[in-house]
């Protein structure tokens, strides 16, 4: 464990998202410093200082000037980011950021290499990759107690009601760059690729069901072909009331594991059986934070102890690249009805 501050973080951004940046923050004090808050309501990041006792940065000017900073978590709209990241990179402070990395694939590309360029350490937030569960699943994965992968299945069958909708901006183009895609999905989608490795091609179908009133698709289904030459369907909407948990199941030859939620169970072909992690909320139902906040506080501790010793982000923004690549094939092949090939990156 870390036992002194390893860097101050500034937060940019005190919408819904930040919730459990805020809570982790609160439980890593002693561990990781809070430099400021900032919010372009003011009175959000004032009420964020009477909560919690962070000081209120007035600008995004300051934050940069500020010489106590190391770097950002930045949590606002999508829409918001490639300017504040650039102000960020100029100015020296590395970025802890919310999925996901832009609205579009090229738009992310050009933050990456914008990072790279001014040797800031670029992190995004996928939190579900710091589950027990799905760190478990990891481990028998990468050492082959699995066996190979044959058949991935992912399934998303969350719900979010009209007024989620109905906010400024919300499940559009313009802001968000989509719907449950790059939404909510891009959670799920981003532990699958940490597990299968990349996505070759996709022949996929999406639409907006009549339960939303929304720009973008509220469902996605696709027929995905791995570069390791697993098979697999991935299916995701917030149009399923009232919302179940998330499910990722990996066959493999040896043994097939099915990670719900919060839990995780392996069941080998020998007739042993492994049961790993716990019950706990995870975002699917009618309230999109209702999970704890423990994942978020492992995650901003390795960003951590990332920037103290000059190393990589759990998830890097290159990294994170591979799951906004997969999110634009499956939209180019759903809006042409033909399969596509997942771009490189």
């Amino acid at each position: 464990m870390i036992e002194k501050p390893l860097i101050r973080l500034a937060v940019v951004g005190l919408g819904m998202a930040t919730k459990p940046h805020l809570d982790a923050l609160a439980e890593l004090k002693g561990r990781v410093a809070v430099s400021g808050v900032f919010n372009r309501t003011r009175s959000k990041a004032v009420a964020v200082q009477e909560k919690f006792g962070f000081p209120v940065f007035d600008s995004l000017e300051a934050i940069a000037a500020d010489a106590g900073t190391d770097g950002v978590i930045i949590a606002t709209p999508p829409n918001q980011r490639s300017e504040i990241v650039a102000q960020m990179a100029a100015a020296g402070k590395h970025v802890l950021m919310e999925k996901p990395v832009e609205r579009t694939l090229s738009a992310a590309q050009d933050i990456v290499a914008l990072c790279e360029v001014n040797g800031i350490t670029l992190g995004i937030v996928f939190q579900h990759r710091f589950r027990q569960a799905a760190r478990r699943l990891k481990i028998l994965v990468d050492s082959g107690e699995l066996g190979d992968l044959a058949l991935v299945r992912a399934e998303i069958p969350w719900w979010r009601d009209q007024a989620y909708y109905d906010v400024a901006g919300r499940g559009s183009l313009e802001r968000d760059g989509g719907g449950v895609l790059i939404s909510q999905a891009i959670h799920v989608l981003d532990l699958m690729l940490s597990l299968t490795g990349p996505a070759l091609t996709v022949q996929a179908l999406t639409a907006t069901t009549r339960l939303h009133k929304m720009e973008t698709e509220d469902f996605a289904a696709a027929g995905i072909r791995f570069e390791n030459g697993a098979v697999g369907s991935v299916v995701a909407t917030t149009a399923t009331y009232p919302g179940e948990e998330e499910r990722l199941v990996l066959d493999g030859t040896k043994a097939t594991a099915v990670l719900k939620g919060g839990q995780l169970t392996v069941t080998w072909r020998d007739g042993r059986t492994e049961s790993v992690g716990e019950a706990s909320g995870t975002g699917g139902g009618a309230d999109p934070m209702a999970f704890p906040c423990d994942w978020h506080r492992d995650l901003i501790e390795q960003f951590a102890v990332a920037i103290s010793e000059n190393g990589p982000a759990a998830v890097s923004g290159r990294e994170a690249l591979r799951v906004h690549a997969l999110i634009d094939a499956i939209t180019r092949s759903g809006q042409s009805g033909v399969q596509v090939d997942v771009e490189s990156v």
